[in-house]
């Protein structure tokens, strides 16, 4: 069952969490980040992505960088932009994108319940990254960027949050990107022993985004037992009925020497083709194609669909078994330099452009893996191909940090 605590949140000063708070450091590129701090010394880019601090060609994994992210996170300390709850309380996050809404519970989950499997995950971790994250992690001595979490939902957690979230927010503002960020804070100590009961009941959490985040947080507290490590790591745990999935759509280098004549008719064994079709995906195991300046849209042919393994079944699975290894040569998609990935949240017209510059010969719109979909797998154990899933809206760094 769920364990989950309540912990003394380092915030955003509400007036300034606007200029704060930020994106995640990893969906965007040190110039972006560059770009998007120009001329705001508050921006948490400057601790979440310090390199853009130093001379360009700073490697991202130098000692200095991490040293900057240090200094940078605790001037904003210094200076009142972010300051520590005096107790542990639970928290409400709301994001609010377009006609999409919803809300998490903000609060520490058991590092020893990741290692035990109490929270799934369904992707494999980088080394390299993960790495990153400890030595962040161990430089701030704080979590800054939250796990992703979600649930089964529950009726009473979601009544009990409705009623919460019509009171006026602690902080509340919208981001640049249009995306609102609303909290608000649970420190009465029957709300506090309430949501630690209904989740005690919640058999399991499951990771949605974070996987290095919580691989690293783990590491952390496995080197600390004993030294102080409180063995808890920054969540926000959303119910499964409120997450947005967008589709992870892939877009190639090259034809693999295929003119695109001939590519169309292997295509036509896999799937069932319709020439000048759609660029958006109606439904699971249909996928969109484009070519030489034309979407088709291509259907999975049912031979392909009889597998048992919700892994075999995945769109992402059965792209990349029957399509991009065997007849473009992709064998490894993690590696690979003729395949690039593109978030859902970039819209088919981004692939359009991709191709029509040139820059890649065609690409594939995919159509969004379900939420239950990803809990089917996590709960067989299995892994779930790279780029299987884009969740939006992202959770902004800064709106809660947690200090080990």
């Amino acid at each position: 069952m769920a364990t989950l605590k309540p912990f003394a949140a380092l915030l955003p000063k509400p007036e300034l969490a606007s200029q704060i708070c930020e994106l995640p450091y990893d969906v965007m590129s040190s110039d972006e980040a560059r770009e998007m701090a120009s001329g705001n010394p508050l921006s948490f880019l400057h601790v979440s992505k310090p390199e853009i601090d130093l001379p360009r060609g700073t490697p991202v994994d130098a000692p200095e960088v991490y040293a900057k992210g240090r200094e940078n996170f605790q001037r904003l300390i210094s200076q009142g932009a972010l300051r520590q709850d005096e107790k542990p309380n639970f928290y409400l996050y709301r994001q609010i994108m377009g006609g999409h809404s919803q809300t998490g519970l903000v609060a520490a989950a058991g590092c020893e319940e990741y290692l035990g499997g109490i929270i799934k995950k369904h992707e494999l971790t980088r080394p390299d990254k993960e790495d990153d994250r400890v030595r962040h992690i161990e430089t701030l001595n704080s979590q800054t960027g939250p796990v992703f979490l979600t649930y089964r939902a529950v009726r009473a957690i979601d009544d009990f949050v409705a009623k919460k979230i019509s009171g006026k927010p602690d902080i509340d503002f919208t981001a640049l990107d249009g995306v609102r960020h609303s909290s608000w804070q649970l420190s009465a100590p029957k709300e506090i022993q309430f949501i630690e009961k209904q989740f005690a009941e919640v058999p399991f959490l499951y990771i949605a985004d974070g996987h290095h985040r919580s691989a690293a947080a783990a590491r952390v507290y496995q080197a600390r037992q004993g030294a102080g490590q409180s063995g808890h790591f920054l969540t926000v745990i959303f119910p499964h009925n409120q997450m947005q999935i967008l589709p992870y759509n892939r877009v190639l280098k090259d034809l693999n020497g295929n003119n695109p004549e001939h590519l169309l008719e292997i295509l036509g064994v896999v799937f069932a083709i319709q020439r000048n079709g759609s660029p958006v995906p109606e439904a699971k195991h249909q996928l969109g194609f484009y070519l030489g300046g034309q979407w088709h849209t291509l259907g999975f042919r049912k031979k392909f669909l009889e597998s048992n393994d919700p892994v075999e079944t995945l769109d992402a699975t059965l792209l990349q078994k029957n399509i991009l290894a065997p007849i473009f040569g992709i064998d490894d998609p993690r590696t690979s330099k003729r395949i690039a990935f593109v978030g859902g949240i970039r819209g088919h017209g981004e692939l359009e452009k991709m191709v029509n510059r040139g820059e890649y010969a065609c690409a594939f719109s995919m159509f969004p893996t379900g939420i239950e979909d990803l809990m089917a797998i996590a709960d067989a154990d299995g892994i779930m191909p790279p780029k299987s899933t884009w969740f939006e809206p992202k959770l902004r760094d800064a709106m809660f940090c947690h200090m080990i």
